[in-house]
């Protein structure tokens, strides 16, 4: 059960590879990603960027602790295996392709929630974005621990929560980023977590590139009323862009660990 063939394991190692050098492209949008918010921080309340600076610091708990972010690891094996998956190792032994279809199904909720969220919060223009952005953070990190529990990773080590933000950072960086985070990825099961934390530099640098990143996308949803299909549409485009990246690099560390048994 969950064993797959030493082609079989190259072949999906390589449609990984084909996807990382996919991602090394920069998209000219993505430079303007600053903008909307270098407005937003000059016209917006104090309270408003007090809701953004919350936000921040629970990545901090995050990692730390798995603060109010952590996932129940037994409700999402419930809620997206048969019955007789009842712990991670059961997991573990799955096909590749299960864990695959588990994830999928965590993209495609928590996409729809995403999306009801975003319509929400885009009723009030500029001044819900900004509350907007701590609460997709939220389901993103959610997103991403349920699509390691998929694939038989336990959020609740320290050393997974900082993958977990590792997954968040590339989803949001340039392409000098995700190149450096992509290397930074590929040792780390030979790294210690004291490591791996330094390298993040700073907790809050990983939230205000996440918050500006998502600045272009986000600039539609300013308007009042019409922001509810902006909102809508962009929340939901962004946790499956995220949790594409997580899938992948999830799927890699699988496979990456079942060729090291068969070799």
């Amino acid at each position: 059960m969950g064993i797959e063939t030493k082609s079989e394991l190259l072949e999906g190692l390589n449609e990984i590879e084909k996807w990382e050098n996919d991602q090394k492209g920069l998209w000219f949008w993505e430079k303007l990603g600053r903008l909307p918010f270098l407005m937003l921080d000059k016209i917006t309340p104090k309270f408003i960027h007090e809701k953004i600076g919350q936000g921040i610091d629970e990545l901090v708990n995050f990692v730390q602790s798995g603060g109010s972010y952590l996932v129940d690891q037994e409700s999402v094996l419930k809620k997206h295996f048969p019955n007789d998956i009842l712990s991670l190792e059961d997991v573990c032994d799955l096909e590749i392709s299960k864990m695959d279809f588990s994830a999928s199904q965590v993209t495609q909720q928590r996409a729809k929630n995403a999306m009801l969220q975003g319509g929400t919060t885009g009723i009030g223009g500029i001044f819900t974005l900004a509350i907007d952005v701590p609460l997709m953070f939220g389901i993103t990190l959610k997103t991403l621990q349920e699509i390691a529990i998929c694939y038989g990773y336990n959020p609740s080590d320290k050393a997974e929560r900082i993958f977990t933000v590792k997954c968040l950072q590339f989803a949001s960086s340039d392409i000098v980023g995700k190149k450096a985070i992509l290397d930074d990825l590929i040792e780390f099961n030979n790294k210690e977590n004291s490591q791996m934390i330094s390298q993040i530099q700073g907790w809050r640098e990983v939230l205000m590139t996440y918050r500006d990143n998502m600045g272009w996308k986000k600039l539609f949803q300013m308007i009042p009323i019409a922001g509810i299909i902006f909102g809508a549409y962009i929340n939901k485009s962004t946790v499956n862009e995220t949790a594409e990246v997580a899938m992948m690099l999830y799927r890699k560390r699988r496979i990456l660990e079942r060729l090291s048994k068969i070799n």
